[in-house]
Order: C-alpha cells, then structure tokens, then sequence
C-alpha cells in the first residue's frame, strides 16, 4: 500500500523562491502532496501563494522554524499522513530525492536525513566546522554518526509525526535527534545535493551561528539525554 506523503515547507520572506520551491516538487514528485506554512512573512510571499492558488497555511505571526515545521506536523497528523518530508522554502533542497527518502522510511526506518556527506566527504571549512562539531556531539551521546545533522531536509514515519506535532520541547533541530534515537528512533541518511540559495539571507550570521552552536551543545549534552521517552 503506498504510504500517504506529505511535503512540509515553511516559508518566511521566500517571495522570490517559493514558486522555484513549488515548481520543482511539481515537476519532480508530482503525486505528492504538499502544504507551505506561511510564517508570518513581512515581504509578498502571501501574494505569490494566492496568486498561485498554492495550498498553503497563513500564519499571522512570525512562529520561528520550530512553530512552522510543527504546523506542518499538526496538519500531518490530522489528516492522517503516514510520512511527512521537512523541505526548506529557500530553494536549497532538491525534490528529485524526495522518492529516496520516502523510499527509507517505506523499509523500516524512522527518520531519513537528506545528507551531503554520505558518499562525499565533508570539507574541512569554517563553514562545516560547526557540523562537525555537532556530529562529534551526537556521537557521544549516543554512538551513533549523524554526518550531516543540520540538514533540514528530513523525512518522518507516523510515530515521529506524532513526536514533532504534539511535544513543544521537540523542535526538528539537531539537537532532538539524540532524543529521537535514545526513544530508539532508526535514522538513515541519504545521499543528495543541495544548491546554494538564490534570493534571500540567511538567518545565521556569525552572532546568530556562535548562539545556536551554543545552545546545540548545551541540549545535546544536558538536556535531550535525560527528557522523559
């Protein structure tokens, strides 16, 4: 029986990317099920997702990726979806291993990371220091090597679409997959590309990348080891 797939896009001040991000799904996944969560965006993302006739979710603040991705999961979960795909509004991620990644979870596994460095090597560069230091971090606590833990194109089976939708103290960073694997979660990873943003900024600047390094550390060390499974 084919599982019931749902495509998660949260989308904040993605005007100039989210008919890219659309189309490309369109194009290349094109009996899968899809659903933009409109984050309180200050620019026209709005115009271009009614302008569309996109299925899309309008939020009327600015929730932040966690409060975004967690809409998706709620939505996931009430209309009964058996996977729900995290795909990022920027344009980075790449619809054509959208089926690779449906594919791990129809064999068993829990979680499948779209990830960069499966059969490629990470580079070693000031911009991948802060995943490698994650990955050591997760391996760790848990002996498990995570290579690409930043990825945010990820895939969920039910049991993690319920994990996502209703905890609030489980956002889809990189800190929670020590939860999901001390839970006894099985993660894969999957070997994609991704492309560099085209429009847009970025949120993670040098003050906002040493805050978030931080606080990966500090949860992965202190905090997701010992939460309640």
């Amino acid at each position: 029986m084919e599982l019931k797939t749902l495509v998660i896009i949260p989308a904040y001040n993605e005007a100039l990317n989210i008919e890219k991000v659309v189309g490309d799904i369109q194009k290349n996944a094109s009996n899968i099920e899809y659903i933009i969560v409109n984050d309180g965006s200050k620019d026209n993302t709005l115009e271009v997702l009614q302008k569309n006739k996109y299925n899309y979710i309008d939020s009327i603040c600015n929730q932040g990726l966690f409060g975004a991705v967690q809409t998706g999961f709620k939505y996931a979960l009430e209309h009964g979806y058996d996977i729900a795909i995290q795909f990022d509004g920027d344009g980075q991620h790449s619809a054509k291993y959208i089926y690779q990644l449906i594919k791990s979870i129809e064999n068993g596994n829990d979680i499948a990371i779209g990830s960069r460095f499966v059969a490629k090597k990470k580079p070693w560069s000031a911009r991948m220091l802060g995943s490698r230091l994650i990955s050591f971090c997760i391996k760790c606590m848990t002996g498990k090597t995570i290579n690409d833990p930043t990825s945010g194109f990820r895939a969920y089976n039910k049991k993690c679409i319920l994990d996502y939708a209703l905890d609030m103290n489980n956002p889809p960073e990189p800190d929670t997959l020590v939860y999901m694997l001390k839970k006894g979660r099985i993660i894969e990873e999957i070997q994609v590309s991704m492309n560099e943003r085209e429009f847009g900024e970025s949120y993670l600047n040098l003050a906002n990348t040493i805050k978030y390094m931080s606080r990966m550390i500090i949860s992965i060390f202190l905090i997701q080891p010992f939460r309640k499974r």
